[in-house]
């Protein structure tokens, strides 16, 4: 009988031929469709060009492209999925490594500006993740960024996500994670609902349709729980500040 790790270093190794991520390999145009959410991202956390930023788990390097494009070249990632780094590379996405996140980060020799945990952390058993963002906590400058992304457990189609990937641990929600956070000494965190992104006509449309069919919903969570904060997207943005 397999092992839990080699029962996800299988998944993770075949993570494009299975069908979970997309194959961008050789694409001249690749992330065509995440475009605006992530430049939107990188605009609103990221000024500094020649900052050091950290994907962790950066998969086929989604958000590698989008900064190197942006000329943030000093941004670096990591994945155990060969396919995967494979993918990246084939579209000329740099300083991309295969290695696990737990050994890239403590084999790093300078503190970075900012780390990215995109879509990783919920693939991780709860211990694990405590010792890693202790570890990224050591390894990041005073000033310096976490930026997270994980399914949100109080999502109206939360556990869509949670449960969504075969490899996935858990999902958060704003309240654990800041509860992870400020027992590591971060200074200042601040969520985000992952709203639709306005970029063209048929995105302002989805964004009013967001706004207006999830007002129900928050005033049932003020009416039940007095609180007038609701994240009710099926993902959370966390930054956490060192």
């Amino acid at each position: 009988m397999s092992t839990q790790n080699q029962f996800k270093d299988h998944l993770y190794d075949t993570y494009l031929s299975s069908g979970q991520a997309k194959d961008y390999s050789g694409k001249q145009n690749p992330f065509k469709e995440n475009a605006p959410y992530v430049e939107n991202l990188i605009k609103k956390h990221f000024g500094n060009k020649n900052a050091k930023i950290v994907d962790l788990g950066c998969g086929s390097g989604m958000y590698l492209y989008f900064l190197q494009k942006n000329g943030y070249l000093n941004s670096h990632g990591c994945d155990i999925s060969e396919e995967q780094i494979k993918s990246a590379e084939s579209i000329g996405i740099q300083n991309v490594t295969k290695q696990s996140v737990e050994k890239y980060v403590e084999n790093l020799t300078e503190k970075a500006d900012a780390f990215l945990l995109i879509d990783i952390i919920e693939h991780l058993p709860s211990n694990f993740t405590f010792e890693l963002l202790q570890g990224i906590q050591s390894k990041l400058k005073e000033g310096g960024k976490v930026v997270v992304h994980v399914p949100n457990g109080e999502g109206i189609f939360g556990m869509k996500i949670r449960y969504g990937d075969y490899t996935h641990e858990t999902a958060f929600t704003s309240t654990s994670l800041r509860q992870i956070f400020k027992s590591l000494g971060f200074s200042d965190i601040t969520f985000y609902e992952d709203k639709p992104v306005i970029y063209s006509a048929s995105s302002l449309i989805r964004r009013i349709m967001w706004d207006v069919l999830t007002f129900p919903y928050r005033l049932l969570n003020l009416a039940e729980s007095g609180n007038r904060r609701s994240i009710l997207s099926r993902n959370i943005l966390a930054v956490a500040t060192k």
